[in-house]
């Protein structure tokens, strides 16, 4: 496998696009809007916060030998580079689904019903401007609060020249705070990777050239090859392009970006959506479904996972339905998992030897999580054609039954494939509960939001034509709709398994487990972008 690298200059590239926070050791955040009322004060304000900037560039190196205690990153709709005083010619240039912005593009994004932007959040309402994004990432609540009193500190000084906007709700809905928080979901007093359904999220986030990933890190996270999928032939890291701005793409062709080449160079665009997970719908549905579905020996819980399962495409522990097909293989995998894990972080009487054990044992765990495509499940009979990460990243199976058809086998999905980044917010322990603040901060950073975010989000979320789904809708994620009566409409159909005794299977009646609450599309400037915004040199001639 090729591994030619791509030199990125990571003290450039802000933080957020080379690498998410939460597995370095930032489990909480807050994310904050601004409004810029006057543009001197605006560029003002965003020069006193470069110095408050994390960019990619390994954490040690940009804090005298140790981490930061916070990060900080900004991003800007096209309101806000208009209020900053952005020439038109380079306003003119940039894509047109940035230009427009999320609640314009409601129709292809499927936010419709509850999701509908009436319904969002008051800060996405039509009486508030949001026009600068910052993302404050800590280590702890005084640490969180420390970054961001110093970025009220430096906000007070434009006097009414920049707003930190409120208007996000909270708890019951009804409180109003100046801020969205995230937070990694605790239990048992540790933080995890888990969402509110309680399925495991970020395994396979890609990798692209220029992140300085070895590479068993690309295997089953970067772009399928044809070499075994359990092997570091079977997988090439993806071109930088399709995340960073000014680089070349999997089409040997740099992505449409604004000018001038400064102000776009090593910059991304970004997504952000505030989904709200309707706990108490999705508990009670899969208990309700679950009863009639698969193995009679298997118990009402155990059925509960599997079908779960077969939704997301993934057990809870995070175990892959195409390498696990059935519940004993994959508690099995999980047992040793959290033994593994166990042992490595949080058993200080743990010998040295038993450490080296524990991990060899997670770090091959945790490439059988990644390592694995659908080549020996064409028909969808270990992870349903419609489940969640199939649907998301199809890891070539768009060939469908002529394997070889194209000259790769990721050629319909490689510039489809997006990172993921933001946490968890709310508490959802009350699992009958769907009226409380809990989902997903979602934020998507790619090269093109209509190629690739968009595109997922319209063609294999909310329509399944390319899985031979017809108009079946993603499980998780999709816009189910109701019949005039009020009646959930949403349904999908579960393969047959035969060998482990699991017939073809109907879900129907199902609700829409999640709803969309608010959002935008963003654009990251580099670090040297954001110094000409804030000295107001960009010119595009």
């Amino acid at each position: 496998m090729s591994q030619t690298e791509t030199t990125l200059d990571l003290h450039d590239i802000q933080g957020n696009i080379v690498f998410g926070y939460g597995r370095w050791g930032y489990p909480l955040s807050r994310y904050l809007f601004f409004k810029i009322n006057d543009k001197r004060k605006g560029m003002e304000f965003l020069d006193s916060l470069i110095p408050l900037i994390t960019s990619s560039a390994p954490l040690v190196k940009q804090n005298k030998g140790q981490a930061p205690t916070a990060t900080t990153n900004i991003a800007f709709t096209y309101a806000g580079l208009s209020a900053l005083g952005l020439p038109d010619d380079s306003m003119r240039s940039f894509p047109e689904d940035f230009r427009m912005g999320m609640k314009a593009r409601k129709d292809i994004l499927g936010d419709d019903g509850p999701s509908a932007p009436e319904n969002w959040d008051p800060i996405w309402q039509n009486n508030y401007d949001v026009h600068m994004f910052m993302s404050i990432n800590a280590s702890s609540e005084a640490n969180l609060k420390k970054r961001y009193d110093a970025v009220l500190s430096r906000l007070k000084k434009t006097g009414n020249g920049v707003k930190l906007l409120d208007g996000h709700r909270s708890g019951k809905g009804k409180r109003l705070l100046r801020y969205q928080s995230g937070n990694a979901i605790v239990l048992d007093g540790k933080p995890t990777a888990n969402e509110h359904f309680h399925y495991t999220d970020g395994i396979s986030d890609p990798v692209f050239k220029g992140q300085g990933r070895t590479p068993s890190d690309t295997i089953g996270a970067g772009k399928p090859t044809r070499g075994p999928a359990n092997t570091e032939d079977g997988w090439e890291p993806l071109q930088t392009g399709e995340f960073v701005l000014g680089h070349r793409d999997e089409s040997a062709e740099y992505p449409i970006a604004p000018n001038p080449r400064l102000l776009s160079f090593n910059g991304s665009f970004m997504v952000y959506r505030k989904l709200h997970q309707n706990v108490g719908k999705f508990t009670s549905y899969l208990e309700a479904t679950a009863k009639n579905y698969g193995d009679k020996e298997l118990s009402d819980d155990q059925k509960q996972e599997t079908l779960k399962a077969k939704f997301a495409g993934r057990w809870s522990n995070g175990a892959p339905l195409a390498t696990y097909p059935d519940y004993a293989s994959a508690q099995k995998f999980g047992q040793q998992w959290q033994d593994a894990v166990n042992t490595l972080f949080y058993d200080a009487n743990a010998t040295a030897e038993q450490k080296s054990t524990a991990r060899e044992i997670y770090q091959d765990l945790k490439i059988k999580r990644r390592a694995f495509n659908y080549n020996n499940d064409i028909k969808g009979a270990s992870c349903p054609l419609g489940a969640h990460t199939r649907r998301t990243n199809p890891r070539g199976s768009l060939e469908f039954d002529t394997p070889g058809a194209f000259d790769t086998p990721g050629a319909m999905v490689d510039r489809r494939r997006i990172l993921r980044r933001g946490l968890p917010y709310g508490d959802s322990s009350d699992r009958t509960d769907d009226t409380s603040e809990h989902g997903i901060v979602f934020m998507a950073i790619n090269a093109s939001i209509e190629r690739q975010f968009e595109f997922v989000q319209q063609q294999w979320i909310n329509y399944g034509n390319d899985f031979k789904l017809s108009n079946e809708k993603d499980v998780l994620l999709g816009n189910h709709a109701l019949d005039k009566k009020g009646n959930p409409q949403g349904r999908t159909v579960i393969n047959a398994n035969q060998s482990l005794n699991q017939p073809t299977f109907m879900c129907s009646g199902m609700p829409r487990f999640v709803e969309t609450r608010g959002g935008d599309y963003f654009f990251i400037p580099s670090l040297t972008a954001l110094r000409m915004i804030a000295e107001g040199i960009i010119d595009p001639t």
